[in-house]
């Protein structure tokens, strides 16, 4: 099942607010080459590059259904390309990604991986979801550990990758970062009911579990998800706590 840009910016102004926060955290320097991991349908990867301006931001995706997208934002200084995280090469003045760094395993690796594509005095700057723990993500696990679904998917769920806040710290101060900032935030939304967490979820933590189960079983998988979502938030309005990591550090200098 492919990754769906409508459903995902079906809460647009929900998942942009942490972007304006990780924006924040930039330090601005002339003429930069940018990298936007996971850069979705790039309306955010155009902000970015008009919050930098004199830079030349790329913008890498693996989806080809949400890089139909941002065609329209290009521009010279402004170009999109495919391609995983985890293959990501090159050298960066700033490497940037907003909500997409959880969907790749071994942030232990990964995360003194991508210090290495830094340019002296370069920054990374990353959000990531770490929501995991809240009962939406808690009953995905426990709906996939039932049947017919443990059957389907082999026993497979898939546990967050994403870090403790220290464990993040830790590790980029391990790997010769400074100047660091790591922290966690709450954001509130207000959703109208338990119908929109689902929906909420189906636009993000589902997709992997939707790509392996038959269109029969992603029908009964998500109306026993929202049976059990709205067991537990029966009224309405909804207000959802959502947790993201974010965190930027810079490297040394010459």
């Amino acid at each position: 099942m492919p990754w769906d840009p409508d459903r995902y910016h079906q809460f647009e102004r929900e998942r942009a607010a942490p972007f304006e926060d990780l924006l924040a955290l930039i330090r601005p320097l002339p003429a930069m080459k940018v990298v936007d991991l996971g850069c979705g349908t790039g309306e955010l990867t155009r902000r970015l590059a008009d919050a930098l301006p004199g830079s030349v931001v790329l913008g890498l995706d693996r989806s080809p259904e949400m890089l139909a997208r941002p065609a329209g934002h290009a521009r010279p200084s402004l170009r999109f390309e495919s391609g995983a995280i985890e293959d990501a090469g090159g050298s960066w003045d700033l490497i940037f990604s907003h909500a997409a760094l959880q969907w790749v395993e071994g942030h232990a690796t990964l995360i003194p991986r991508l210090l290495s594509l830094l340019r002296p005095g370069g920054q990374l700057a990353v959000q990531v979801p770490s929501n995991h723990g809240h009962p939406t993500n808690n009953l995905i696990l426990e709906l996939a550990g039932e049947e017919p679904f443990r059957s389907a998917l082999a026993g497979w769920r898939r546990i967050s990758p994403v870090l403790p806040i220290d464990a993040h710290a830790e590790l980029l101060f391990a790997h010769g970062a400074h100047t660091l900032t790591v922290v966690e935030k709450v954001y509130p939304h207000v959703l109208p009911d338990a119908g929109a967490l689902a929906d909420w979820t189906s636009g993000t933590a589902l997709v992997p579990y939707f790509e392996r189960l038959s269109p029969d079983l992603r029908d009964l998988f998500m109306a026993r998800y929202r049976a059990r979502l709205r067991d537990l938030w029966p009224g309405s309005p909804v207000f959802y706590p959502f947790r993201r990591t974010l965190f930027a550090a810079t490297v040394p200098g010459d």
